[in-house]
Order: C-alpha cells, then structure tokens, then sequence
C-alpha cells in the first residue's frame, strides 16, 4: 500500500523495512525489480479513500500510528514500475465509490498502454464511512446498494472499454491525414440506475481493453459480484474452500466457467534458516505491533468504537451484543478464556503469519494448492524483508517442484495467467463487445 502502516501496524517503526521511505519512487522501482527477477506475476497495491475514525470517535489514532494515513495515489507508481521492468503485472485497488466510471475508465485505459497490457483493477465498493462523506454522498450507501452500484458502474466500463471502439477503428493513415475512422467509433448511450453516459470512449483500445479483473468480497453479496465479474479473486485462509466452490458454482448462471476464475490466498510469511529461528523472528516482530493501530484499523473494518475497551481486558469477560457478536467466535475459540481484546488485535495483524522455514513453508504452500489456491497474496510484514526472504529461501523450492514459474509467458499480465488478451468470450463483459 502506498502508505506507512498496511497491515502489520507499529512495524514501520523497525530499522530493517523501508515503510518510513513509501514517498519515494526509487523504492518502489527497486521493489519492481526485485519481484521481477523472482519471477512474481504482479505486484497488488492496496488502497482506500477514507480514513478510519471510529475508534476513540475521531482520527487521532490513526494519524499518529500511520495507519493507512497519510496514503498516496497508488496508480501514479504503475508507469514508473513498468518502466523499469519488461513483464511483472501491477495491481490497483480503485473503489467505484472515488471516481465516476466514465473517468476511471480513461485512467485504466491509459495504465494499460502504457504498460503494455500489465495492469489490473482489484474492484472495491468502499466501507468507511468518512470515504462516502469526503466524495459527496450524505452517508455510506447500504452494503448490498453499494454492489448494485458497482454493477452498472462496471456495465458503463464495459460498455466503454468493449463496445465504443471498434478493434480496427484506429487506421494512422499519415497520407489521407486520418488517424481514426469516425464511422467505427461509437457512443454507448449508457442510462442506468446510477450513471448515465453517453460517451464515447476517450481512448483508443488499449493491449487489454478492459484491465484484469480482481476482487476480495467474501460477503454474500460480495459473491455474487465476484461470480458476475471477477477474473482475480484474494481470500483470507477461513473457509476457503467453502468461498471457492461457491463462488465457482454462482459463476455458472452468468454463464461462465470454474476454470474461469483464480483464487488467491492473501498469507503473511515469517521465514527462518530453521523453524526455531522463524518462531523467534515472529516473536521479535510480534512484540513491535502496535496495539492502537490494530483496534483502530479493526474499528474502522467493523463500524464499532473499540476505545472504551481495555485492550486488557479478557473478551470471555465481555457481555457481547449489538454489533459486537461478531466476536463471540472468537471468544469460544480462546481455550482459557483470557484471550484479551489487545490479543485480537493483534491476532488481526499476525494471526494470518506462516512461521517456519523455507522448506517448512513451501510444503504449507503446495499444500494450499492442493486443496483449491490458484495462488498466493504475500502480504508483507516488513519491506522489502517479507519478499527477499520468500526469493531466497521458499522460491527456489516452489521452483524445484514445478510450483513457480522460472521464466514469463508472453503477452499481456491476463495473457500470462489465462492464456487470453481481453475478457473471455463466455464473462459478462465480452457481451458488450462491438463485433
């Protein structure tokens, strides 16, 4: 994330990551390099259009632990990056709350010339309150309304990125002074519950046309919108095989196939020369997280205000209602009872850690993939620490097993991981492709 704090809150404050160094590009490009040599297939940027201000009722928190504030545009990296490298793909989380779709989709185009078809949109509809306020809207728009939403914003891309030029429709005639055929570019006429917009495209079509497609709801609805449209989808390690053979079966009625659609699992790594060495690194790292910006992020993720609670205090002693029964699960699962509020927290930040060696690791890697993982999410502790470790120690194995790849496929980022330039011709977007 083009910020200070991500994930593992209190982190940035270590001597070995780079986070205090996220304003400048020489890092990022660096980072490019580095993922590319390794053969990674992209680099994910996260992102969000608010700032979390539940906890202790305003953002004080937040602004003092760096958490996710102050964040940068992580789009205006990806041209430098792919400048710097020839085939790693690079993904941006833009929420369709932050921009109207007839822009947006200017600005995906423009990515993908000019990184010659490497980019991807990670699709989020936004949950912090503050984000809605700061672009206009009186309040959070209703979970399931905010997915409506994305549905006709992603049926004006479509439309757009698809439907407005045709494929042959740029002719560059130098000698007739006609750089486009008028006759072959087309308004869409776009009226919808949302958005209307007539167009036409602002931009010629671009390697991909429409960006790879992402997305990470694992709500009901959430589903429903990856089955629809994504291409990508990131999910967390609990009940993933549940989420990928639901979402798989939904994708059917939209006409699509199981082997449509890839599953990434986001995992954190802890990894060491032995496994005692791993365990003691975690350890290490697990006594810099910070407390307060655990709460503060967990507070913003779930809309309660979790400073009235002393982070010391045992949640088996917590009189649980309202928005709060969420953590009941959480509760029954803590042997003692005395798992603390200061634990959750901090089990929101490293409770997803593999901790192990290198061969210890990728036997848990083949594993996932085994059961369902199309792919891994390495989300990062420390940088560029987290993914020199996994280059050095766990991917060379992945290697040996015919597990990772050891050189790029050709093509466009979608050509590299389904074989296709654009959509395919069974998803919902291709329909509004102009033949």
């Amino acid at each position: 994330m083009n910020c200070v704090s991500h994930i593992h809150h209190g982190l940035w404050r270590r001597p070995d990551t780079q986070q205090l160094q996220y304003t400048s590009l020489d890092t990022w490009v660096e980072l490019a390099k580095t993922l590319e040599k390794a053969k990674f297939d992209s680099l994910f940027l996260a992102d969000v259009s608010g700032v979390y201000d539940t906890y202790n009722g305003g953002p004080e928190t937040s602004i003092r632990e760096a958490m996710q504030i102050p964040v940068n545009d992580p789009t205006l990296l990806i041209p430098a990056m792919a400048h710097a490298t020839e085939h790693l793909g690079f993904a941006y989380t833009g929420s369709i709350l932050a921009e109207h779709p007839f822009n947006f989709a200017r600005r995906a185009s423009t990515l993908d010339h000019l990184t010659n078809g490497r980019v991807a949109w990670n699709v989020v509809t936004s949950y912090l309150p503050s984000a809605a306020q700061n672009l206009g809207f009186h309040d959070l728009p209703r979970h399931d309304d905010r997915y409506e939403r994305g549905d006709d914003y992603l049926e004006v891309l479509y439309k757009l990125w698809e439907g407005s030029w045709e494929q042959d429709a740029v002719v560059r005639d130098v000698e007739r002074g006609i750089y486009a055929d008028p006759n072959k570019v087309h308004r869409i006429n776009h009226v919808g519950p949302y958005y209307q917009v007539p167009g036409p495209h602002l931009c010629e079509p671009s390697p991909q046309r429409t960006p790879l497609l992402f997305q990470a709801g694992s709500s009901d609805r959430g589903r429903e919108f990856a089955a629809r449209h994504a291409e990508c989808v990131f999910i967390l390690g609990g009940g993933r095989q549940e989420i990928i053979a639901d979402i798989r079966t939904r994708a059917a009625k939209y006409g699509r196939r199981p082997e449509d659609i890839k599953f990434f699992l986001a995992l954190s790594l802890v990894i060491g020369g032995t496994e005692a060495q791993a365990q003691a690194k975690a350890a290490e790292l697990n006594e810099t997280l910070s407390i307060e910006g655990g709460l503060a992020h967990m507070s913003g993720q779930l809309g309660a205000d979790l400073g009235a609670v002393d982070p010391n205090r045992p949640i088996g002693d917590f009189d649980f209602n309202g928005i709060l029964g969420f953590l009941k699960s959480f509760a029954s699962r803590a042997p003692d009872k005395m798992t603390t509020f200061g634990d959750l927290a901090r089990s929101q930040m490293s409770g997803h850690w593999i901790v192990g060696s290198a061969e210890q690791i990728a036997d848990r890697l083949q594993h996932f993939a085994e059961t369902g993982a199309d792919g891994f999410n390495l989300v990062y502790a420390t940088t560029p620490g987290t993914f020199v470790d996994f280059i050095d120690g766990v991917a060379p194995i992945l290697k040996s097993r015919g597990l990772m790849q050891t050189e790029y496929q050709g093509g466009t980022l979608r050509e590299k991981i389904f074989g296709h330039a654009h959509l395919a011709k069974n998803h919902p977007g291709a329909a509004y492709r102009i033949r």
